[in-house]
């Protein structure tokens, strides 16, 4: 009976050991066990490698963590990791398992019930499709995914059991399945950053969008080269109510990337009308986990507009051209904003997301440009970079150089009219400007002699200011000053110029020495004259004094005979008058004495009124009584004299008449 126990139980144990111990099967905290059934009468389906309905192969059902029990005989277990994306990367999911896509289809419908894909039956019993799914599975995920039903790919490993030949014999080849052997590289199965890059002035970032490209959607219309949600009926609705340009312009900037999260949800996107190829919206700042198999990105540089700065947009895409120049306007289309064309508003001082595959932007500077024919470059602008020396021949043949500036200035409002004519600034300046510049320089100088040239420089400098701005004008562009900087002379000029130079300096020389010594003589002139000012006051006062006196003398001069004239006047009336009653007198006398005793009368009045002594004073004299009377004769004609003498004071000396 001892032995039979004993054989029992070496039996269990034998059984136990052979058959029990190795169905007990541990999965890790981590793992999952994929179950595979060695043998069953039912038969799989030829497209589909999981059994869902006991047939022998790849069993749907997963052994989760801990200890579980598969006979060893009937299932085979393998242990496989879960799935775990780390930061900064992304899963890409692939089905081994469900339907088959449709015909055109690069991608598999997705449900929002499959969530992370971690339930193989319920993803077939709804529908789930094979191949690449839409959505992927976000950094830091963990699911316990079915190995066969799925692959997934992160960038340092691919995880799943590969049901296809070109897949095994890729292991095979390189001992592990990597993102290659599906067509991408390892950092597309990383989030899409877009950050600013360096590479900006001065060593600093540049500000970047993404431009988006879908590969799985409808096709764009005919016409149309970009996906936009909705097309621009948005936009037609807005300028149907009379918005101004600028409310266009936002409007057509709107982005609509909110409808699917950033094209983060795929499904989204088609379900809202996306379509396959360039989208018009791009992306901003952030990170992005997109599907690389169904989303790629471009990095380009957003659009800066600084001060003193438009931008001319010339739109590719939007609705039909309608013309807005006017018939006087023959170059070019001007449409609002969202028409294609290039638009009538420009876009002023800020920063803008649009997409450079459907807006070109060209920048219009509206400070005043200054453009310089010379060796200089303008470091602002740069747009005389491939400007250089005017060189020209005068009449004689002599070659010049000249060293030419000119500024310019396009106002913002005209600058859409400019970029419509020209099309960048740089052809205004290459092919207007060093056109209408170099000629008219060119004809000028050969059209004169070069000494001329030189002597007219300032007439030359705004005859071209005259010309060049006549040009611009047609162009819409304001010329602000043309200037002469430098002329390069021929060697052989310059010395003939230098020679001239010299002798009119010499020549200057001289003329300054001769005058410094006028100067000199001058100064020594003004130095005796000086030193005589005293006595010259003193004879110029002298000469003032004897000028005076003879004006003195010549006024009493002119008094005295205007004196003498009257006087004379007066006396010669007075002696007519006297004659003629004297001849009166005469005429009684000798009517009453005789003509003898008259005359003896008048002869005796003559006498003694002449006062001329013709007697003594005193006569004395003997004899009778005569005496007496002759002596009171004496007296009286003493009395006549005296009398007679005053009256001869009284008349001035004849010589001072």
């Amino acid at each position: 009976m001892g032995e039979t126990v004993t054989g029992i139980v070496l039996v269990v144990v034998f059984l136990f050991i052979v058959l029990i111990l190795p169905s007990i099967r541990k999965i890790g905290a981590t793992q999952v066990g994929l179950v595979t059934k060695r043998f069953s009468f039912k038969k799989l389906s030829d497209d589909n490698p999981v059994a869902f309905k006991g047939e022998a192969g790849y069993q749907s059902e997963l052994l989760m963590p801990g200890f579980r029990w598969k006979f060893w005989i009937m299932y085979r277990v393998q242990k496989f990791p879960w799935v775990q994306v780390p930061a900064d990367e992304i899963g890409v999911v692939i089905a081994q398992v469900g339907l088959p896509l449709p015909i055109g289809a690069k991608s598999a419908v997705f449900k929002s019930e499959f969530a992370n894909f971690s339930d193989l039956e319920l993803f077939v019993a709804g529908g789930g499709q094979k191949g690449v799914q839409r959505p992927v599975l976000p950094p830091g995920s963990t699911a316990p995914i079915h190995p066969v039903g799925f692959l997934v790919l992160t960038k340092s490993q691919v995880y799943g059991v590969p049901i296809i030949s070109e897949l095994e014999q890729y292991i095979l080849e390189h001992g592990r399945l990597t993102p290659e052997a599906f067509g991408l590289l390892p950092m597309q199965c990383e989030l899409v950053r877009i950050v600013p890059q360096p590479g900006g002035p001065d060593g600093g970032l540049v500000d970047m969008v993404g431009i988006v490209t879908t590969y799985e959607g409808d096709p764009l219309p005919p016409g149309d080269i970009a996906s936009r949600l909705g097309g621009f009926a948005d936009l037609e609705h807005t300028e149907a109510e009379d918005a101004p340009d600028p409310e266009l312009v936002e409007t057509v900037l709107g982005s609509k990337n909110n409808l699917h999260n950033n094209y983060q949800d795929y499904q989204a996107f088609l379900d809202n009308g996306g379509r396959i190829g360039l989208q018009h919206d791009p992306l901003l700042y952030g990170a992005y986990a997109l599907n690389p198999f169904l989303v790629s990105v471009e990095l380009v540089p957003m659009l800066v507009v600084e001060q003193g700065q438009v931008a001319v947009i010339k739109a590719y895409v939007g609705l039909a051209t309608m013309d807005t120049s006017g018939a006087g306007f023959k170059f070019g289309s001007l449409v609002r904003p969202g028409h294609r064309g290039i638009w009538e508003e420009p876009l002023r001082t800020g920063k803008y997301p649009i997409n450079p595959r459907c807006y070109q932007a060209e920048i219009v500077p509206t400070e005043i440009i200054t453009l310089n024919w010379a060796e200089a470059v303008s470091e602002a602008h740069h747009l005389d970079r491939q400007l250089s020396q005017i060189i020209g021949k005068s009449r004689e043949g002599f070659i010049f150089a000249i060293d030419l500036q000119v500024q310019i200035h396009v106002p913002d409002t005209r600058a859409p009219k400019v970029i419509s004519m020209v099309g960048t600034m740089q052809n205004l300046v290459n092919e207007v400007l060093q056109a209408a510049v170099g000629n008219h320089f060119r004809d000028k100088l050969q059209s004169m002699p070069a000494v001329l040239f030189i002597e007219t420089r300032q007439e030359v400098q705004e005859q071209a200011f005259e010309y060049i701005r006549a040009k611009l004008d047609d162009y819409e562009v304001v010329t602000r000053g043309v200037y002469i900087q430098d002329v390069v002379f021929p060697e052989r000029m310059v010395k003939v110029l230098t020679e001239r130079e010299i002798a009119h300096q010499e020549i200057e020389t001289y003329q300054k020495q001769r005058a410094a010594q006028e100067q000199r003589i001058e100064t020594e002139q003004a130095r005796g004259t000086a030193d005589m000012q005293a006595d010259l006051a003193k004879a110029k006062v002298g000469v003032d004094i004897k000028t005076n006196d003879a004006k003195a003398r010549k006024a009493e001069a002119d008094g005295e005979a205007t004196y003498i004239r009257e006087t004379g006047a007066a006396m010669g009336a007075e002696v007519e008058a006297v004659g003629m009653a004297r001849a009166k007198a005469y005429l009684a006398q000798v009517e009453a004495l005789g003509s003898v005793p008259t005359a003896v009368v008048n002869a005796v009045d003559a006498l003694s009124r002449s006062g001329e002594r013709f007697v003594p004073e005193i006569l004395v004299a003997g004899g009778g009584g005569g005496g007496v009377l002759e002596g009171l004769a004496a007296q009286i004609m003493k009395a006549i004299g005296v009398s007679q003498a005053e009256k001869a004071e009284d008349t001035p000396p004849p010589d001072t008449i």
